[in-house]
């Protein structure tokens, strides 16, 4: 084709017009995908958490070093640096300092103090310096030091004591130790209250003379007192500071401390600034109390702004300023609430000024129960740690910044409650909203949390248990990643092991890659290597043979459209087919559990190599047989994933799961002291206890305090008095001795019972396990049946089928069917001999509730219909506390196992309006008439 000259300069003009637009165009798209950027939360697949060191001895506090690394301290006086490059910790040296109180009566106890802050000089790339915080090892007073830290040594010879902070080591507790420097060079130093934990669990307030210790108002509401403060000051080259202009009390000020830039703080743990406003943040731990009483209000933790200087209340105030009344311990009487506008301290142990400044209101605030204001923060144990607000400015030339979205918030964790939050501020700096950063994973313990230098927030987890080296803390980076993202591969087979030769089908089904254009773009390489045997397969699902006997490595590597690629491996194991156990109920349910009843077994064991217990060749007592009840409470799948033993100790798994559930294992461990006594101790103690379970379980509750020591136990109000029993009842059986192992036939009768003071709301557990003998090199390999018969009483929460249906789960459970046609269902029950299914529910007239036409059927929905309740709407108080009497639908002649379900009809209803409230289903094997209920009189 010829193009004349004209024709080439109008095609040529027209290629540019269309570059010209192109470019347009893209530059559009750009400034579309900048902004959806910061409005848009990055997908949660975008940040990873690794894992970069673990195993120190009380990690407190952390800060970053010019030269990459992180400089860790330890309370008992470790310095630690870690190598961001090498991912190497080493010990640089160890600080004297003191970790102990002692009483007037000379009992000693383990402190919250010792080594407890770091910072580094914000151009420590020029001097070196760094910034110690800790607590003289002979005289009571905490020390804040400079040194130069060249390399891997801290010259002590360059040691300059910056500021001095007299305290007690009389009594517990609250020791700060967080800084931060401002772009001035200004430093901030939380100090903490350094004063007794009334058993109130509010403040202490005792005037008597000789306890000026256990007075809150002679150390965090005093102005003439370090303590209980943020102080702000600026270090000179010198090694002495001046005073910065702006604190809260002017220079010379009569009965002040001029270092002061916010006063009343109970225990303020880390502090940080925000680059940009200047404004400055923190963590506050409140006290103790679970509830309101005639003190003034029950404890919150909070998380505070500070946008100048001011005083945060304590201990006056706490939360959104809720006052404390002043208990006299001369006539044990009680003073009035005080005034948040007019804060006054007469304590004859005050120093400083009578009348304190306006207390400020935190910007968050939270109790052990549900907060109704901020109910994202959940329910547990609390102690705020905060965290630093995030600016993309202060990451010029990072590595892997994160994004835009986060810019302005402040992030925020709990050492308890193991999440992270993103706090949004309006223009003005004000509290917006919040939300949950990485919600699937878990922080537990954070006792410091900062961004480095190249833009990754890194997290410093203190460990389990306090006052002991953790092999679970440790130094977490969370890292975003804006770009490609890496597949996530999973590697599996539809055997692991068996008999030569070992023909087995691989499968990388459940790989994945989150970006869009490597959907279809992933490269599949398997590698199976062991016994001089090379294999390699490009397929996904490919099917291999193994000739030789022999343990083997599969390894599944993924490469996406990038380059970038992961792996994943399996063992294989060929020459040794695993054993086949099989457990058969000849007589009786097959699915529920109703107590004094038999049941009919029989155990069947099969093995290719071995033999099998059907022709003699493996004896009945190779097999491991234990039945079992199991409480309310206990997961058979969990029992399934983790191959736990169904020995004395199964039986108290649900309250083992309760406590590694809980914050319970901050302050306890099994076998050695902590911050509260071993749980050995504690089973030792209270053995021959009748009433252990009840008073320990209600302590668990309303927290304690005095028992052991002078650390309080954390109320737990949303525990329930069940729930508080099973962790009671676990922590006692520490101190049984294993049973010995049943000696069960392998076929026979069983008759199912609950023990002795259970509620009879368990289970019966049926297990049966054999290992074989291997061999030739080979391992042996294990395989075990479970059965689980479940109670005949169902929980609507725990339903497999769930239609338009709302659960609460505060105070306590309550599950609600919304609109007519919701319903639950449960996976192939096993209906033969029910006689009798008991629905127990009821429709409030306080509630919305609306009543309903109750349907039982089988195998869907619309299936077969069993029968029909009338769930009609109450309107008495009384009544409505009682639990309800069944409603009874009989069942006739039905066998086998099918799905059940329960399904609420109102055709007058409004689509989202609550019909009733579901408590429970009961499935009986013979006919129970329910006693008559008088009602109450009205």
């Amino acid at each position: 084709m010829h193009f004349s000259f004209i024709q080439r300069k109008k095609f040529f003009l027209l290629f540019l017009l269309g570059i010209a637009l192109s470019a347009g165009f893209y530059a559009c798209s750009r400034i579309t995908t900048a902004n959806q950027s910061v409005s848009e939360k990055p997908e949660d697949n975008r940040f990873t958490k690794v894992v970069l060191t673990e195993g120190m001895d009380e990690p407190m506090a952390m800060t970053f070093l010019s030269d990459g690394r992180v400089l860790i301290v330890e309370r008992k006086g470790g310095v630690k640096a870690f190598d961001t490059k090498t991912n190497q910790i080493k010990t640089i040296t160890t600080i004297p300092v003191n970790t102990k109180y002692k009483n007037k009566e000379g009992v000693e106890r383990e402190a919250e103090e010792g080594l407890m802050g770091v910072i580094a000089h914000p151009k420590f790339a020029e001097n070196n310096w760094v910034y110690l915080y800790y607590a003289d090892p002979t005289d009571a007073k905490h020390i804040l030091a400079r040194w130069e830290l060249h390399g891997d040594s801290l010259y002590e010879n360059t040691k300059k004591i910056i500021l001095e902070v007299p305290t007690q080591r009389e009594v517990c507790c609250h020791t700060g130790g967080g800084m931060a420097f401002d772009k001035e060079g200004n430093l901030f130093l939380t100090v903490g209250n350094n004063a007794a934990n009334p058993q109130s669990g509010t403040f202490s307030s005792d005037e008597r003379p000789g306890r000026r210790n256990f007075d809150d108002q002679a150390g965090a509401g005093n102005t003439n007192d370090l303590r209980g403060a943020i102080l702000r000051i600026h270090p000179e080259d010198t090694g002495s500071y001046t005073i910065p202009e702006g604190n809260l009390f002017p220079q010379g000020t009569p009965k002040t401390k001029p270092e002061i830039y916010i006063k009343g703080n109970r225990n303020a743990w880390r502090v940080s600034v925000d680059d940009q406003t200047g404004y400055i943040y923190w963590g506050e731990v409140g006290p103790d109390a679970s509830v309101d009483s005639i003190y003034g209000s029950r404890g919150y933790d909070e998380f505070n702004q500070a946008k100048k200087p001011g005083y945060f209340g304590w201990p006056y105030f706490i939360g959104d300023n809720q006052p404390y009344r002043k208990f006299n311990y001369a006539d044990s009487t009680y003073g009035e609430l005080t005034d948040p506008a007019k804060p006054i301290n007469n304590s004859p142990n005050n120093t400083g000024l009578t009348e304190l400044p306006p207390a400020q209101k935190p910007m968050i605030w939270y109790p052990y129960a549900i907060s109704e204001k901020f109910p994202m923060l959940g329910s547990s144990g609390r102690s705020a740690v905060g965290g630093p607000v995030f600016r993309k400015a202060n990451f010029k030339n990072a590595k892997r910044p994160w994004p835009d979205y986060y810019e302005g918030k402040w992030i925020i964790t709990d050492f308890m409650r193991g999440w992270l939050i993103a706090v949004t501020m309006d223009e003005q700096g004000n509290y917006k909203s919040m939300e949950q950063i990485l919600p699937n994973e878990n922080f537990s313990s954070v006792i410091d949390m900062q961004f480095n230098p190249d833009g990754d927030l890194y997290i410093l987890e203190y460990g389990s248990a306090w006052f002991k080296g953790n092999p679970n803390s440790r130094l977490v980076r969370v890292e975003y990643n804006a770009g490609n993202r890496v597949p996530i591969v999973e590697a599996k087979a539809a055997k692991t092991s068996g008999a030569v030769p070992f023909k087995v089908k691989l499968s990388s089904e459940g790989t994945k890659d989150y970006d869009p254009y490597d959907q279809d773009a992933l490269k599949y390489s398997w590698t199976i290597k062991g016994n001089n045997i090379d294999k390699s397969s490009t397929e996904p699902n490919p099917e291999i043979t193994l000739d030789k006997p022999g343990v083997y490595e599969a390894t599944l590597t993924v490469t996406d459209s990038k380059g970038d690629k992961n792996s994943k491996s399996i063992q294989l194991i060929a020459g040794n087919e695993s054993p086949e156990v099989k457990i058969t109920l000849l007589k009786g349910n097959q699915s529920f559990f109703f107590p004094d009843e038999a049941i009919e077994y029989a155990i069947e064991v099969t093995d290719q190599e071995d033999g099998s217990t059907t022709n003699g060749k493996i004896k009945s007592d190779l097999v491991a047989v234990n039945f079992d009840y199991m409480p309310e409470g206990f997961d058979p799948i969990e029992i399934l994933q983790n191959h736990r033993s169904s020995d004395l100790q199964a039986g108290f798994s649900v309250g083992q799961q309760l406590i590694a559930g809980s914050d319970c294992k901050s302050c306890h461990i099994i076998d050695k002291p902590s911050v509260g006594p071993s749980f050995k101790d504690i089973a030792a103690k209270y053995q021959n206890d009748a009433t252990a379970k009840s008073n320990l379980a209600q302590k668990i509750i309303k927290g304690s305090a005095g028992v052991w020591g002078d650390h309080a136990m954390s109320a737990h109000p949303n525990v329930s008095q069940a729930d508080a029993e099973k962790m009671v009842s676990y922590i006692l059986s520490l101190a049984k001795k294993p049973t010995e192992a049943q000696n069960i036939p392998l076929k026979g009768t069983y008759t199912m019972k609950a023990p002795e003071g259970d509620n009879g709301k368990g289970g019966i557990l049926l297990r049966a396990a054999y290992t074989d003998k291997g061999g030739n090199k080979i391992p042996t390999l294990s395989a075990e049946n479970i059965i689980f018969l479940r109670n005949s009483n169902l929980e609507p929460q725990h339903a497999d089928f769930k239609k338009n249906v709302k659960v609460l789960i505060t105070p306590r459970v309550n599950f609600s069917l919304v609109g007519s046609e919701a319903h639950i269902g449960y996976k192939q029950l096993d209906m033969t001999g029910i006689k009798q299914i008991n629905v127990y529910a009821r429709a409030r007239q306080r509630s919305g509730d609306l009543g309903a036409t109750v349907e039982v059927r089988l195998d869907s929905p619309t299936g077969k219909l069993l029968g029909t309740v009338e769930i009609k709407v109450s309107s008495s108080t009384e009544w409505n506390r009682r639990p309800p009497q069944p409603e009874i639908v009989p069942v006739q002649g039905i066998q086998g196992k099918h799905d059940v379900y329960l399904v609420a009809k109102n055709p007058k209803a409004p689509a989202n309006y609550s019909l009733m409230q579901l408590i429970g289903l009961e499935f009986l094997n013979k006919e129970m008439k329910p006693e008559p209920e008088v009602p109450p009189v009205q």
